[in-house]
């Protein structure tokens, strides 16, 4: 059924009020909730269903500016469920403010399942998985109307802003959970803009991820300048067919395309370099991909095959990684990848999130646990799932008994180059007990840039790490703090940890190459250009699985994601 959007009221505020428009007459309805505020965009109401869309007007007719919205439509149309709409702006016809940088030409608002608009963080995944963008949120917090009235916009560029109840409501209450501030005299045209020539508006270089994100065709071009990257076009054309027949829209379409056009970057760099055009959660997944694929084309004895697919598991999604191994497999034999796949797909592997039910499961059952408490027992449960030992949340619970009580000492394991922000990162945690720094130990032997002793400064760090552990929980959290670049670089520190039943979180820096070396430049004991060259040629960050909790620090200091039981991995 088709239906049209409601009308939208004017704040009490708002200085862009016409003679046919509407004030909300009391605000009730926001004051003390939760309500998020985004820019409120100049383009055409539009309403998309799984069988078609209309504007504003149900039988709004043909016009040029919504030829490309309906090819949108056409395009992740069954992936709309029966009963669902999704609303939001038709943005390819210029109308009385020029933009010049959008992501997309279709902005998404709102989300409704029949009568009832989702609430703002559900809508949000949903409109991701569909490849639609959001407008930029400019406020959240409980209502506060002298906050809002604060708000600064440019009137020249923003027509005003939105605010809703981030909590979903039914339609009876639209008018009293969401309302709108517009600038003075927003129309400033003489000429309706649906009876002038079309003039588009312009799209920024992150559109080109949207378009992949919502079905689109890859442009090898547009991607390499949306994420800084030059790649492999020919893999990341194969993976998007992949990914098609495999019914993977939204970021799992982005992060299989780019994992294939990207396949020849190292890791290390590409993570750091996919940060800012992708944010942190997507940049480690798609690094993470480009990682594993290469595992799957080799030969794997069939009895361990499926132990060590389901390891591969906790740390990417195994339906992606196939599509990207298959990809790139041009040029040697891809029997190892099919066959992977069918294992598998037999053992319900390349389900996007095996463990979620698991996860959920076991967070609910600990319940009122210390945090990192529960993230001990759903990382040792998460391993003995991979290793096959169980399968259901009773036996999680069962099998985690002993790490209840928080009875363990606590390491933070830093990763990262030089200049990556370690020690500030470091700064600004609590509860530490001993921190070991190498570069430390190296001044108190004479010169932090001494490289002649590291062996002795190692052997030192790790007795000193090693007491400090031996405190076990009544110490305080214990911090090393070394490069820990690569695997064998960090597994002493590993077995040491092991040894004292400690709980790790590996704390992985991802900061991009180019302010790595600017920060180099100006820190007080900088490295030289090639020891930080080096660095970043050997840097292989750790993954999902590799520590009982991994966080991802980025170039702000601050941790961006996280793969934990709050979180999940992929």
């Amino acid at each position: 059924m088709r239906t049209a959007y409601p009308r939208t009221a004017h704040l009490p505020w708002s200085p862009g009020v016409a003679s046919d428009d509407v004030r909300v007459g009391d605000l009730d309805g926001l004051r003390g909730r939760e309500v998020v505020v985004t820019e409120k965009m100049d383009g055409e109401n539009t309403t998309l269903y799984g069988d078609g869309l209309h504007a504003r007007s149900l039988d709004s007719g043909h016009h040029p500016s919504r030829a490309w919205v309906k090819a949108l439509q056409g395009r992740i149309g069954a992936l709309i469920p029966d009963g669902t709409r999704v609303c939001g702006e038709n943005m390819y016809a210029r109308h009385s403010l020029a933009y010049e940088d959008l992501e997309s030409w279709f902005y998404g608002f709102s989300v409704w399942d029949g009568e009832r608009c989702l609430g703002w963080d559900e809508t949000v995944r949903v409109l991701r998985r569909l490849g639609i963008p959001v407008p930029v949120v400019l406020w959240r917090g409980v209502f506060d109307e002298r906050a809002l009235r604060a708000l600064k916009l440019d009137p020249a560029r923003q027509e005003g802003y939105v605010v809703r109840t981030v909590e979903g409501f039914v339609r009876e209450e639209f008018g009293r959970r969401l309302a709108k501030w517009v600038r003075p005299h927003h129309v400033q045209t003489d000429t309706h803009w649906m009876h002038a020539a079309v003039v588009e508006n312009g799209l920024g270089a992150g559109a080109a991820l949207w378009d992949v994100r919502s079905g689109g065709a890859v442009d090898a071009g547009a991607l390499a300048r949306a994420v800084g990257v030059e790649g492999d076009e020919r893999a990341a054309r194969q993976a998007a067919g992949r990914l098609d027949a495999a019914g993977r829209y939204g970021d799992d379409r982005l992060g299989g395309v780019l994992a294939a056009l990207l396949h020849r970057v190292p890791r290390g760099r590409l993570a750091g370099a996919l940060v800012a055009p992708l944010g942190m959660g997507q940049a480690r997944r798609v690094a993470d991909l480009v990682g594993l694929q290469g595992r799957l084309h080799r030969s794997f004895p069939d009895e361990a095959r499926r132990a060590g697919l389901a390891r591969m598991a906790v740390a990417v999604d195994l339906g992606l990684l196939h599509a990207v191994a298959g990809a790139v497999a041009e040029g040697r034999p891809g029997e190892q990848v099919e066959w992977s796949a069918l294992i598998a797909e037999e053992a319900g592997l390349l389900d996007g999130e095996p463990l979620e039910a698991l996860r959920r499961g076991l967070r609910a059952a600990l319940d009122g646990l210390g945090a990192d408490a529960t993230e001990r027992c759903w990382a040792q449960a998460r391993d003995a799932w991979a290793e096959g030992r169980l399968s259901t949340v009773e036996e999680a619970v069962a099998a985690t008994w002993r790490w209840r009580s928080g009875d363990f000492p606590r390491l933070i394991h830093l990763v990262g180059p030089s200049g990556s922000g370690k020690s500030t990162f470091v700064g600004g945690l609590t509860g530490i007990g001993a921190r070991i720094s190498l570069d430390e130990l190296r001044e108190e032997r004479g010169a932090r840039a001494d490289q002649r002793a590291n062996g002795d400064v190692l052997r030192d760090g790790l007795d000193r790490l090693d007491q400090a552990l031996a405190r076990g929980g009544t110490g305080g959290t214990v911090v090393w703090d070394a490069t820990s670049l690569n695997r064998q670089q960090r597994s002493l520190v590993g077995a040491l940890a092991r040894r004292r039943d400690a709980f790790v979180t590996h704390a992985v820096l991802l900061v991009d190459e180019a302010e790595l070396i600017r920060r180099n430049g100006v820190r007080p004991h900088p490295v030289p250009a090639d020891v930080l060259a080096g660095q970043l040629h050997r840097f292989v960050p750790p993954y999902p699985g590799d520590a009982h909790r991994t966080w991802y620090v980025g170039a702000g200091g601050g941790i961006e994601d996280a793969d934990s039981v709050e979180s999940g991995g992929l």
